[in-house]
């Protein structure tokens, strides 16, 4: 027997549901599969639950911000268990609360390995599938690694299952997995080595910014390791021994656990694409402006699975799934809007960007403004300890409007969505500044900093 739909959607994510949500209101018979518990990356395995740990390193940090200046962090100490089960409080109820959701809105959940079989067939751990139209939004997983000893290492999904925290840790790659836990881990005791092979970290970052943000960690015990490459990795004397390259000499660190933060690739390879007439890399599917693959029409992508400019972030992935689910819906080939859309490492303090970099300013021929202003003493930063806190504002000086906009500190997550939604909107930075802002709030700084 072959179930029929009109949609089918590969991946329970947020992006995934929230395409089989917006086409099932519209009367579609639609179904969504998944072999993982529903919810995907960002629920269960990424940016909700690290940000529930880092709260417990914030709280180590500020306290230690304010020694001497009336707080004794003396007894100050994370429970990993405990904070691990605060975690889990979250994390636990999100496949059922997602999937009641989805079945709610009379959407056919299916568990199981998605395989295509042809252009418009799917089989499902053998059973057959058809359906007019399919969305691909399975995510991404991390890139294979080829040194010897890589099957030792655990990724970001194992770290956030860790039962206890081990007193050394070893991460690869110079992104965000690797920085934002390895802030984590320095404040709840254990000493955190990050290898990078090249000479700048971060890289989608402002670089005078990643530079303040290096020494930052540095001050409380993040060693990271430029232009180092791994040699291999051993299991020895209970945990590892991992060998270094750096400028043609060897060097070996010994290690409790070492962990994969070198980047992700799209999780496609056993979809069987190719019997779909699909082509696709690691990169993702490759899709027209409006997420219609170029080679087969009746499938569709959005997030890390289709090959677009956007980001790597939920929020884009969601974006570009309600942008494909509404020209499915209405036949139209609107694309997404990727202006003014920020992003953060949450690390601490945060480094977050909006916009271009200064390079990228330049190249496009820009008559560029740049302000840069060291915030670490303004009284946002004073108030609560913070030594490490910049912003770099890049102004366009032919309309006034920002381009890019680079910014450290504290709560500076939440003030860059202001300049992301100025970007976005085209506000001058005249008219952001005939705001008044609630004071003393971070909020209020946005005006100095222009």
């Amino acid at each position: 027997m072959t179930h029929r739909y009109d949609l089918i959607v590969i991946g329970a994510g947020m992006a995934g549901v929230a395409a089989a949500n917006k086409c099932a209101d519209q009367g579609w018979a639609v179904a969504i599969v998944d072999e993982l518990p529903y919810g995907g990356t960002c629920a269960l395995r990424g940016c909700d639950p690290k940000k529930i740990l880092r709260r417990g390193a914030e709280i180590i940090d500020s306290a230690r911000l304010m020694r001497g200046k009336g707080i004794d962090d003396a007894e100050l100490s994370i429970n990993w268990a405990d904070l691990m089960k605060h975690k889990h409080g979250f994390t636990d109820p999100v496949p059922r609360s997602m999937e009641d959701g989805l079945t709610g809105s009379g959407v056919t959940t299916l568990h199981g390995h998605a395989r295509f079989t042809g252009p418009r067939q799917l089989e499902i751990d053998g059973d057959s599938y058809e359906a007019n139209r399919f969305l691909v939004a399975t995510g991404a997983r991390p890139r294979p690694l080829e040194f010897p000893g890589h099957e030792h290492l655990i990724d970001s999904t194992g770290f956030l299952d860790l039962e206890s925290l081990p007193p050394r840790i070893l991460f690869v790659g110079g992104g965000f997995i690797s920085f934002e836990f390895a802030h984590i881990a320095t404040r709840a005791g254990s000493s955190a080595v990050i290898v990078d092979r090249g000479e700048r970290p971060l890289k989608n970052f402002d670089p005078d910014l990643v530079e303040l943000l290096v020494n930052r960690g540095r001050e409380v015990g993040v060693d990271l390791r430029r232009t180092a490459t791994i040699v291999d990795v051993q299991p020895a004397n209970g945990g590892y021994q991992v060998t270094l390259e750096h400028a043609g000499a060897q060097e070996t660190i010994e290690t409790d656990l070492v962990v994969h933060g070198a980047g992700r690739v799209a999780e496609l390879a056993d979809l069987g694409l190719d019997a779909a007439d699909v082509e696709w890399g690691e990169h993702g599917i490759r899709v027209a402006d409006h997420l219609q693959s170029t080679t087969n029409h009746a499938v569709w992508a959005a997030g890390d699975s289709a090959d677009t400019e956007g980001m790597p972030l939920t929020p884009v992935a969601v974006s570009e799934a309600k942008v494909a689910a509404s020209n499915m819906i209405k036949g139209t080939t609107t694309t997404p809007d990727y202006a003014g859309i920020p992003t953060a490492v949450f690390t601490i303090p945060e480094l977050t960007r909006v916009g271009m970099l200064e390079s990228e300013a330049s190249a496009h021929g820009i008559d560029l403004a740049v302000r840069y202003t060291d915030t670490s003493g303004w009284y946002s930063n004073y108030r609560i300890g913070e030594t490490t806190a910049a912003a770099k504002i890049l102004i366009d000086q032919s309309n006034d409007q920002i381009v890019g906009a680079h910014l450290l500190g504290p709560e500076y997550g939440e003030l860059i969505n202001t300049l992301g939604l100025a970007i976005k909107l085209g506000l001058t930075t005249r008219q952001l500044k005939s705001a008044t802002a609630a004071y003393p709030t971070v909020g209020s700084d946005l005006g100095s900093m222009l």
